[in-house]
């Protein structure tokens, strides 16, 4: 997975080893800022326009200040990929914080917030697409806020080394017994040709995916019901899946150790894939899936 030379700041365009920031810089003291994960396919971005307009509202709930306005960030996010020569499946990860200054809780007076973007090669996850993934459940310790997409996430970066210490691909998020979302990651149950998803409330993050695939349901006139499954919910399901900009629609086929639908895809989960290949411009499969 190797970054790609150049890097856009608030400032300019850079090389990747020239872009330094001091150690008093808030997004690294306190968590200060938001961020967006944005996917390439083959030389193009998708859903661009989206992640921007969460960034945003993001930005907004925390009171920052974005140093570009939309267009022309994304006029320049094109320019860095243009300079970066990106022709293959990759991402770009962009951050904006609060800036470098004296440490102290309270927001500086002076408005200089820090703003990088780099692009990161980062191919298909084929196999678990065509194959379906493990999750586990773990308890959802999260702050009330998770609609905003901030850099605090010690949380998940826990919940998701637990189900890697448990050769799982996922940790589910649990609160009073019902799903939440996953470590990084939308959660979704099929039951009787109906997908179940928690509602975009304050304690989710209304992903980018999540979205498109409501958007798919109507198109392909599944029944979309955003409602907070249970845990004993999830022994009854006929389907599960995860959406998230990196892994677009990947299928759950077990969870803890109860197997989902005998431990294959559904149906339900496949049309969506379909749907979310052709908006994306790709196939699902190819001859290492």
């Amino acid at each position: 997975m190797a970054l790609k030379p150049y890097v856009l700041t608030e400032k300019n365009f850079f090389l990747y080893q020239e872009v330094t920031y001091p150690p008093e810089e808030r997004g690294l003291q306190f968590g200060d800022g938001v961020y967006e994960v944005a996917r390439i396919y083959q030389g193009k971005y998708f859903l661009l326009q989206e992640h921007i307009d969460r960034l945003y509202r993001s930005a907004e709930a925390i009171r920052l200040a974005v140093p570009f306005e939309k267009e022309e960030l994304i006029d320049k996010l094109e320019q860095l990929r243009e300079m970066n020569d990106v022709n293959e499946d990759a991402i770009v990860y962009l951050q904006v914080t609060r800036g470098s200054f004296p440490r102290t809780h309270a927001f500086p007076v002076e408005n200089r917030p820090n703003l990088y973007a780099y692009i990161r090669e980062m191919p298909r996850k084929l196999r678990e697409i065509e194959n379906g993934v493990r999750a586990i459940l773990t308890r959802d310790v999260r702050w009330e806020y998770c609609y905003i997409k901030s850099l605090n996430l010690l949380p998940n970066v826990l919940a998701k080394q637990e189900a890697t210490e448990r050769g799982a691909f996922e940790a589910i998020f649990h609160r009073d017994g019902k799903i939440t979302e996953g470590s990084s990651s939308n959660i979704f149950l099929v039951k009787g040709g109906k997908v179940y998803t928690h509602p975009a409330t304050e304690r989710i993050l209304n992903g980018i995916t999540r979205t498109k695939v409501k958007q798919f349901c109507d198109s392909l006139h599944i029944p979309f019901v955003e409602e907070a499954f249970s845990i004993e919910d999830i022994a009854k399901a006929d389907e599960m899946f995860l959406t998230s900009t990196t892994s677009s629609i990947i299928p759950i086929i077990q969870v803890e150790e109860q197997l989902i639908a005998g431990g294959k895809p559904g149906e339900v989960t496949r049309k969506l894939q379909a749907a979310y290949e052709e908006a994306a411009g790709l196939a699902v499969k190819n001859e290492n899936a």
